[in-house]
């Protein structure tokens, strides 16, 4: 069987190893402050193991009641990084009451009324307490994404609530031999599980970041870094997802192609900060006067593209003039010139011509917008496809197309 000290060493020493990797976490991501807290928690649990640890050379009571606080602060810590990931509010004030109440219930079932069961008890239900209150984070997926990492704290944090439960009752009952002062084979086992999870439990948090990480490359990817907004490749994701929907439902969406009228001007004249700064500009006014649900994406230097999903050729002619109509009374501020906003705007409808090639509905939007700028600028057209041959013309020209191949 192990000892005493072992057990408390194993502790400190594996939770002052986290908190190093959670200290590298921090400084690597200072945006990341869930990882502020489970350092915190990893050193409150390494200090709380190692004060546990003094009493094997002191016979007094003290080392354990300052031990088994810092681990209930180490827990509450930890509970409130879970509550810093998802973007909860934390309380600092139920910190504060949990570690208060446990370090004064410990102080009076040693000093005031010797009782190891109660002082078990107090113990338990002060790791318990942080724990259940975060449980509903990690278990579903509603306040925020959950990921493998979620899903294992989850079910950790349920064995550890498991084990708790056991080792109350069994400290109340006076079952097994369990105790804050001694152990036996059957004390040891729990206090090595529970070491064991706690350790796991972090590793769910690691996992948490991770995922978490993985999800802001991904997104990254996808958003132009300028203005904020979609990139041409989650553009193209989009409209294929559109094509695809509108192929098995047969219902139309819309697209408007984009560019900015004078723009190598601006940069020329002004700078390439000032092209920046219009480019900005015109994204707020665009998304302004957009539905939600409307993706708006920057296709490349002063291109954009407006999909929007379930909309009629008409109604999209009707948001491509109030877009119009807003930037028109708009002017960037450049170091104290006025640069006014013009656009021209293109804007083609899904058919079943275009099926599941969103190439083609960009190349219909295009055409529209040479049209706009041919015909002034600061405006919009609309793509109208040639009408189809009647059928006796069209019976004809796949006639002539035969002899042609035959000849």
């Amino acid at each position: 069987m192990l000892s005493v000290p072992t057990l408390w060493l194993v502790f400190a020493v594996n939770f002052l190893a986290l908190a190093l990797v959670w200290t590298y976490v921090m400084r690597s991501y200072p945006n990341f402050r869930a990882a502020r807290f489970w350092m915190a928690a990893s050193f409150a649990a390494a200090t709380g193991a190692l004060a546990s640890l003094a009493r094997g050379s002191h016979e007094a009571m003290l080392p354990l009641v300052i031990g088994g606080t810092l681990l209930i602060l180490a827990c509450c810590l930890a509970a409130m990084g879970i509550q810093r990931f998802y973007g909860k509010p934390v309380s600092w004030l139920g910190t504060t009451m949990t570690t208060g109440l446990t370090l004064a219930g410990l102080a009076f079932f040693v000093y005031g009324y010797d009782h190891a069961a109660m002082r078990t008890l107090i113990y338990s239900l002060g790791q318990m307490v942080p724990i259940v209150m975060t449980l509903p984070l990690v278990l579903s997926g509603k306040a925020g994404p959950g990921g493998p990492g979620a899903r294992l704290a989850g079910a950790i944090a349920i064995l550890m609530l498991v084990i708790h439960v056991v080792r109350s009752i069994c400290a109340v009952l006076g079952l097994g031999g369990v105790s804050m002062m001694s152990f036996n084979p059957f004390q040891a086992a729990l206090v090595l599980a529970l070491v064991f999870l706690s350790m796991a439990w972090n590793f769910g948090f690691l996992l948490m970041a991770i995922d978490r990480l993985r999800g802001e490359v991904a997104d990254l990817a996808l958003v132009d870094d300028l203005t904020g907004i979609a990139n041409r490749r989650h553009l193209l994701q989009r409209l294929s997802e559109e094509c695809a929907l509108s192929r098995r439902t047969g219902e139309r969406f819309a697209l408007l192609a984009i560019d900015l009228d004078g723009f190598k001007e601006i940069n020329d004249g002004f700078g390439h900060g000032a092209g920046d700064e219009c480019l900005r500009l015109f994204t707020g006014v665009a998304q302004s006067r957009l539905r939600p649900g409307d993706m708006l994406a920057r296709a490349g230097g002063d291109e954009f593209c407006i999909v929007l999903p379930a909309t009629s050729l008409r109604e999209a002619a009707a948001i491509s003039r109030r877009v119009l109509e807003t930037c028109r009374v708009t002017f960037a501020r450049w170091e104290g010139a006025a640069i006014p906003i013009a656009a021209s705007i293109g804007v083609a409808e899904w058919s079943p011509i275009v099926g599941a090639y969103p190439d083609r509905l960009i190349a219909a939007a295009d055409q529209a917008l040479y049209v706009a700028k041919n015909e002034g600028k600061n405006r919009f057209a609309v793509y109208e496809p040639a009408p189809p041959l009647a059928p006796e013309l069209e019976m004809e020209a796949v006639h002539l197309t035969r002899l042609l191949k035959a000849g």
